[in-house]
């Protein structure tokens, strides 16, 4: 498996992070994700193909929003949550308020 691209914290721009949450299928995962609990990305059923799911991971992935952790055959991900509020304090739980 190839080496996946993580931002360091201080590289996490905030167009890139609009950019993934925008969407509403990738808004979805960060909504079921957002316990921060680490989770292997199969559990995650947002009524989407495999296929499709793996790009969305990629965009989640490099923007900073999830870290991902492979073990195996499996992914592993979680949120990016304390890098996210020590980047833009506030903008997750607004995002996730649905308000």
């Amino acid at each position: 498996m190839a080496a996946l691209l993580h931002p360091a914290r201080d590289e996490i721009q905030l167009v890139d992070v609009m950019h993934a949450l925008g969407h509403p299928l990738r808004h979805r995962i960060v909504q079921e994700i957002a316990s921060g609990e680490e989770t292997w990305c199969g559990n995650i059923d947002v009524g989407a193909p495999k296929s499709t799911l793996t790009g969305h991971w990629r965009v989640l992935r490099e923007s900073g929003v999830i870290f991902q952790r492979p073990e195996g055959r499996n992914l592993y991900i979680t949120l990016r949550r304390d890098d996210l509020e020590a980047r833009f304090p506030g903008l997750l739980d607004l995002v996730l308020s649905d308000k």
